[in-house]
C-alpha cells in the first residue's frame, strides 16, 4: 500500500527546509553512478568466474537474456540497493549526496526506516526506468517532491553550509 503525503503531512519540522532542487539531485545521482559501477564490475567479475567454473568455455560470454544475465541484473539491482539504503540509514547520505549537502529524512525530520528506504529505492528505480519521469515530477510538484519521496514518506533536504574553519580563513 502506497502512503501518499498530503500538504498537512509536510508541515512537520523537516518541512522547514525546502526539498532539494532537482539539479542537486541529478548531480548526486551522477556521482553515485561511479561507486555503483565499481560494484557492478566486481559483481560481474564474480559472475564470469562462477560461469566459467560451472563448465562454460573460458572465452564464452554470458548469453543475452539468459537466466545468467537476468540473475546478474537482479544482483546488480540488489547490491546497488544495499549501497543506497545502507548509506541512507547510516548517515542519510550516499557518497554522491555529500558534496551537494543532500540528506534523506523522514517527514518528521528523523532517520527513515529500512522499509521507507527500500520503498524509496524501488520507486526511484521505476522513476529512472521511465526516462526519469519520477524525477521530472519534482518540477511540477508544489513541494518539489519526486515520486519516490511521496511514495516512501521521505524527502531530500539540502543542508546548510557549515564553516569548516571557525576563524573564517
Amino acid at each position: 500500500m502506497l502512503r501518499v503525503m498530503t500538504d498537512t503531512a509536510l508541515s512537520s519540522p523537516a518541512a522547514d527546509r525546502p526539498a532539494s532542487l532537482l539539479l542537486w539531485r541529478l548531480l548526486s545521482l551522477l556521482y553515485d553512478f561511479f561507486p555503483a559501477l565499481a560494484l557492478w564490475m566486481l559483481l560481474g567479475a564474480v559472475f564470469v568466474a562462477v560461469y566459467t567454473i560451472s563448465g562454460h568455455a573460458a572465452r564464452e560470454n554470458i548469453a543475452p537474456f539468459s537466466a545468467w544475465q537476468w540473475a546478474l541484473w537482479a544482483c546488480c539491482w540488489v547490491v546497488t540497493g544495499l549501497y543506497a539504503t545502507m548509506s541512507w540509514r547510516r548517515g542519510g547520505q550516499t557518497l554522491g549526496m555529500r558534496p551537494w549537502r543532500l540528506r534523506v529524512v523522514s517527514l518528521d525530520g528523523t532517520g527513515p526506516t529500512r522499509r521507507q528506504l527500500w520503498l524509496r529505492y524501488a520507486v526511484g528505480s521505476l522513476s529512472v526506468l521511465t526516462a526519469g519521469l519520477g524525477f521530472w515530477w519534482a518540477l511540477v510538484d508544489r513541494q518539489r517532491l519526486t515520486w519516490h519521496d511521496r511514495a516512501s514518506g521521505t524527502r531530500v533536504v539540502r543542508l546548510p553550509k557549515h564553516c569548516a574553519n571557525p576563524s573564517g580563513r
